[in-house]
């Protein structure tokens, strides 16, 4: 068994991070880039070579100081890339773009059922099926080129180790392309012809091939490639691998995504970005999500320190409220975000927005049914009081906290020691104190009353269309 580091990439569309974990769970080198998106046309894509420049680079470097021997990669869940032979025949789609309306209608048109897939119907590219569907309009013989369609974890795995394969976790991310109940292809698959063009399956984490790292001193030396995972079913992975069992996972980065496993699929409401997720495991869990630090960077203005009770106290005090919704998806679409009350700046208008987000997080739980223990994940943890404040607004919960703000790169390299070396990890979670802030409680239903009147509003206009 390998007692050397594992190297794991965790691929964001803004951000790119590469983690160096000892045998020992310790994190012990990291490194980041912006990768780079093009102009092709009228479209927006990945410079995937200067990503991957950047990627062999700095696993050469990691490989020379710390005789790292193994790699995988976690991604987020909205990218997938079209291959043929050893060549992409499209390159990779920003997924933050719409199709033009009247091909938006062609191929929303086209896709299964939400009691099929569990994927609700989002824009751009959130679920990458429609984005496949659109390429697909665009110049039909692109998929007839490819040989392979690929999810962006795969395409990495692919891009190293020379093996095309598929993995579950990805596949039935909201894409429109798993049917989770039946545990297999969805029928756009079938319909489209695109079966063929899915590789076999390998389990996340497991070895798929080998890549030949070049040293400094001019010597090769193969590592392992592992097959790579979505992102946020690796964080639910890894708290599962620390020992807890009947909880509820809120992964904050870019996106706020709530796994609740004891929650029924049947309770899902598809117009309030409601879904079902599948675990590592083939497993469908119950799923809610929405884009909560990019809301929270929207709404602060960019605040980047962490905020005070002080400002949150005084933001509740004078009646300043954030509504949703300030970015697509999420459980209140068709409403732009904005502020009401008192004008709020720099500190203030940071404290209204994790007021805001934080009672986002509050409605989502309650909508899918949350009940039992709480683990929070990720970058809204160094906001200081996100966890604090859900701790006081659910005092029947027990909120856990990670001081770790990498679930998702270290649920990434468990699944690689589950395959060798046995898991190493502690659980080290500690428990949210709740805050003591006056108003609190009248103030999140004062801001509940506006939001449910909105999302009474969204429900009218569903049941008109």
């Amino acid at each position: 068994m390998s007692q050397s580091p594992i190297a794991v990439f965790d691929l964001g569309k803004t951000n790119s991070k590469l983690f160096v974990l000892s045998a020992e769970g310790r994190l012990i080198d990291e490194a980041r880039t912006r990768p780079v998106w093009l102009r092709d046309g009228d479209l927006q894509v990945l410079d995937d070579q200067t990503l991957f420049a950047w990627m062999k680079d700095e696993l050469a470097r990691v490989v020379s100081a710390h005789g790292v021997d193994r790699v995988t990669f976690s991604g987020h869940g909205c990218t997938f890339a079209l291959a043929a032979d050893d060549a992409l025949v499209h390159p990779i789609l920003d997924y933050e773009q719409e199709p033009p309306a009247e091909i938006a209608a062609r191929i929303d048109a086209l896709v299964p059922d939400f009691r099929e897939t569990f994927s609700p119907p989002l824009p751009l590219g959130f679920n990458y099926g429609r984005h496949i569907l659109w390429l697909n309009e665009r110049d039909p013989a692109l998929l007839e080129r490819a040989d392979a369609i690929l999810a962006y974890p795969q395409f990495w795995s692919w891009r190293f180790s020379g093996r095309k394969v598929s993995e579950v976790s990805y596949l039935g991310c909201h894409s429109h392309l798993w049917a989770p109940i039946d545990d297999d292809y969805s029928s756009l698959v079938d319909r489209m012809g695109w079966r063929g063009k899915m590789p076999a399956f390998a389990r996340a984490g497991s070895v798929i091939g080998t890549h030949s790292v070049t040293i400094g001193d001019g010597q090769s030396v193969d590592i392992a490639v592992h097959n790579g995972v979505h992102d946020s079913n690796a964080a639910l992975y890894f708290y599962r691998s620390l020992g807890f069992s009947d909880f509820t996972l809120i992964s904050t980065g870019t996106w706020v995504i709530i796994f609740n496993p004891a929650s029924p699929l049947e309770s899902l409401d598809a117009g309030r970005d409601m879904l079902a997720n599948v675990t590592v495991d083939r497993q469908p869990v119950a799923t809610i999500r929405f884009m909560g630090g990019r809301e929270y960077d929207l709404a602060s203005g960019g605040w980047t320190m962490p905020v005070s009770a002080q400002a949150v106290a005084a933001v509740i005090a004078q009646g300043s409220f954030a509504l949703p919704s300030f970015a697509a998806g999420g459980p209140m679409q068709g409403h732009a975000g904005h502020f009401i009350g008192p004008a709020v700046a720099d500190e203030e208008r940071a404290a209204t927005a994790l007021l805001y987000v934080t009672l986002m997080t509050d409605l989502s739980l309650d909508l899918i049914g949350s009940q039992n223990t709480v683990v929070i994940d990720g970058g809204l943890v160094k906001t200081g009081l996100y966890a604090a404040i859900l701790a006081a607004l659910r005092p029947d919960q027990t909120i856990h906290t990670s001081a770790n703000p990498e679930g998702s790169a270290f649920g990434a390299a468990a699944l690689v020691f589950d395959e060798t070396d046995g898991n190493p990890f502690v659980n080290d979670c500690s428990v949210a104190q709740a805050a003591t802030i006056p108003g609190l409680d009248a103030y999140r239903h004062a801001w509940r009353r506006q939001v449910d009147a909105m999302a009474a509003e969204n429900s009218e206009y569903r049941s008109a269309v």
